[in-house]
């Protein structure tokens, strides 16, 4: 059979329990996913020299690290090709663009900073989402920002928040989509703190006094995104789960941001999805794929990936869940690390509407368990694939892996010659 017929059986097949495989397609091609910059220069940014600190790190040396605006631009534009359906831009501010001779500090930072990137998104017609940077940087006092109890260290940071506030805003005008903007910090300690609350008490100061900085809250959607540890900081983070759950809760308008690799290691994002969606009217989600530890991996085709993907459909959440992905692999090409994650959160997505989630959770509820699990394991041999190709037709993308083709020929013809 050729791709058109094998299509049409996918098509039947699924359509016998209730799924309509055109539908599924034509839904996805509208959710935006937001495709982050830092995969390609390895969180390295263009403010600073020096390494990535803060908690994070990133290992490897592959070669062709984008070192340049115009270079990490290029490799994006290279990998946007490569992806099926609707992409969004996720910047940090790490990554603002300064003219020659000019350079200010992060509390200092402006719009026009990021015009060129407001440009590349306006030009492939993609939202932007952004970040404050709070990491690799000498005014990160002792592993502390938002929570030191240095005064001027943690004003300077507020500071910095603000403008992120203000160029955010900037971001949604510009590209007519709102911008999520994340609040994330490594602030903790290695060892056994003697005080937790003190700091959580300024850390929570410092970001309502980043939030109370004037913005559109229909363009402007700030988020708090928790972790449980980081390198250097194993021991506490003032950041931790209930801190920043309890604040999105009791600030209207702010949002909890999951990680899905920002928490123990038998904790699952996927059962955290429909618990906050019970209460709160959006969320956002950074996906990434943690391997013991919040160690960024590649995005995978894999179970929690897949369940993820499933509690957002199942929870008839699309439309309020903020989607981005979060990783970062600087031991492999750098370019098919974009393409792979993104694609794998595509066939989640695809893979959880194309489920009869209906008569799944009508099994469930007349208490029909054996006849759920019968039919949760037969759906698993489904012919998505047929259905994968189909959507990557209509997107204008191949389906297989040949793509991968174009990334070795990118590879020797640019990436080797950095």
């Amino acid at each position: 059979m050729n791709q058109t017929e094998r299509y049409e059986a996918a098509k039947e097949m699924y359509g016998k329990i209730g799924v309509d495989t055109d539908a599924a397609i034509a839904r996805l091609k509208e959710i935006p996913v937001s495709l982050h910059c830092w995969q390609g220069d390895d969180v390295t940014g263009f403010d600073h020299e020096g390494p990535l600190t803060g908690g994070i790190q990133t290992t490897g040396n592959y070669p062709g690290k984008a070192g340049t605006p115009e270079e990490l631009m290029q490799d994006m534009e290279k990998a946007l090709k490569l992806m099926p359906g609707r992409k969004k831009l996720n910047l940090h501010a790490s990554y603002a663009i300064f003219e020659k001779g000019e350079a200010v500090d992060r509390d200092k930072i402006e719009p026009k900073h990021f015009a060129k990137w407001v440009e590349f998104a306006k030009e492939r017609k993609m939202g932007i989402d952004f970040n404050p940077t709070f990491f690799s940087h000498d005014k990160v006092k002792d592993g502390l920002t938002l929570s030191s109890q240095d005064e001027e260290t943690r004003q300077f940071w507020i500071a910095h928040g603000k403008a992120c506030i203000r160029i955010s805003e900037y971001f949604a005008k510009e590209t007519g989509m709102p911008c999520v903007m994340n609040i994330w910090t490594g602030d903790g300690y290695k060892d056994i703190p003697a005080d937790r609350m003190g700091p959580r008490m300024r850390y929570k100061d410092s970001i309502e006094q980043i939030l109370a900085e004037p913005y559109d809250k229909k363009l402007v959607k700030p988020c708090v995104e928790s972790k449980v540890f980081g390198i250097g900081v194993e021991s506490y983070t003032a950041g931790s789960a209930e801190f920043t759950l309890t604040f999105a809760a009791t600030h209207e308008g702010c949002l909890p941001l999951m990680d899905n690799g920002h928490y123990h290691p038998t904790e699952v994002v996927s059962d955290k999805i429909p618990a906050l969606l019970c209460f709160f009217p959006e969320i956002a989600l950074h996906i990434t794929r943690p391997v013991r530890w919040d160690s960024d991996h590649v995005v995978l085709f894999d179970d929690e990936t897949r369940e993820m993907a499933k509690e957002i459909v199942r929870s008839n959440a699309l439309e309020r869940v903020y989607m981005a992905l979060d990783y970062f692999d600087a031991g492999i090409n750098r370019i098919s690390a974009w393409v792979v994650g993104f694609r794998s959160w595509q066939k989640a997505l695809l893979a959880a509407l194309c489920t009869p989630h209906d008569i799944l959770r009508k099994f469930q509820d007349e208490n029909r368990l054996t006849e759920l699990m019968v039919w949760q394991e037969e759906i698993k041999t489904y012919p998505l694939g047929d259905v994968w190709e189909e959507y990557c037709r209509q997107c204008g993308v191949t389906a297989d892996k040949s793509w991968f083709k174009e990334v070795e020929k990118y590879e020797k013809e640019v990436l080797l010659k950095r």
